[in-house]
């Protein structure tokens, strides 16, 4: 597949990586999770990122979010240039305009479902906004839970917890990965709509990792990664063509097939 490269003004892009790599050194061996990856999501998109265990998509995740720092290249999240942000300006930055949904749920164990959804605000010393609180319970199914602990959760309530939590600051950017991975078919769905809907209402941009087709399918844009770079992308999916997308990977439809980068993410 060849990919063009068009022009988006800076206002419309919300993520923006250029040549990215990210390369970690073991004691004999350097493992190249990322080979120069560009790439550019329009601001209030939603887009998946999809690939084999190994591939690079939870890395691509992670520097784009500015939870890992790339070897090389750009990260730039609005008009923000994370690259060169020191750890301390980078962490308020995640803070304040990024929300995450981690797979592991990451919930305090001894703060209430309320206190979990309100942390990122109160660190920041802002005032949660209660009505906004209530609307997301609501949505996610969670209210009557404001006073129970991670521990009286099942996976699902905890996961649900988890993605309020990361919309509570109304971030510019969401990163979710396998978001509705402990959830049952009807409360994944329930939640890959709220996503959808808070991110055209926000204007937010939501980028998720996942292996099932069918959550990829919710996307705008999906986004194929093997061996560290962008092989492929797929406008207005289908858990089919995703499927054909990922079959074709493994039929030799390789990384040289559509390497390189990508503009207008979502269009």
């Amino acid at each position: 597949m060849t990919t063009t490269t068009t022009t988006t003004t800076r206002t419309d892009v919300s993520v923006r990586l250029t040549d990215v790599h990210k390369t970690y050194r073991g004691s004999t061996t350097e493992v190249h999770a990322l080979r120069g990856v560009s790439m550019e999501l329009r601001k209030g998109s939603l887009t998946a990122v999809v690939g084999q265990s190994g591939s690079g998509k939870s890395t691509l995740l992670n520097c784009a979010a500015g939870l890992d720092v790339p070897t090389s290249g750009r990260v730039v999240v609005g008009e923000q240039d994370l690259t060169g942000l020191s750890p301390d300006a980078l962490t308020q930055f995640r803070r304040d305009r990024i929300g995450f949904v981690f797979q592991a749920y990451n919930l305090i164990g001894h703060l209430t479902v309320a206190e979990n959804i309100q942390l990122p605000l109160l660190l920041g010393g802002r005032t949660p906004d209660l009505g906004w609180q209530a609307q997301l319970l609501t949505a996610l199914g969670l209210r009557g839970l404001e006073d129970r602990l991670p521990g009286h959760l099942s996976g699902g309530q905890a996961q649900r917890v988890a993605i309020a939590r990361a919309l509570f600051t109304r971030p510019e950017v969401v990163f979710a990965d396998e978001p509705t991975g402990a959830l049952d078919s009807r409360s994944g769905e329930q939640v890959l709509t709220l996503l959808r809907d808070t991110a055209a209402s926000l204007g937010q941009t939501v980028v998720l990792v996942t292996h099932d087709s069918r959550v990829a399918a919710t996307a705008e844009r999906v986004l194929l990664i093997a061996d560290g770079v962008i092989a492929d992308t797929l406008d207005a999916p289908t858990a089919e063509s995703v499927n054909a997308l990922m079959l074709g990977l493994g039929h030799g439809a390789g990384p040289g097939a559509g390497a390189g980068s990508v503009s207008g993410a979502g269009r």
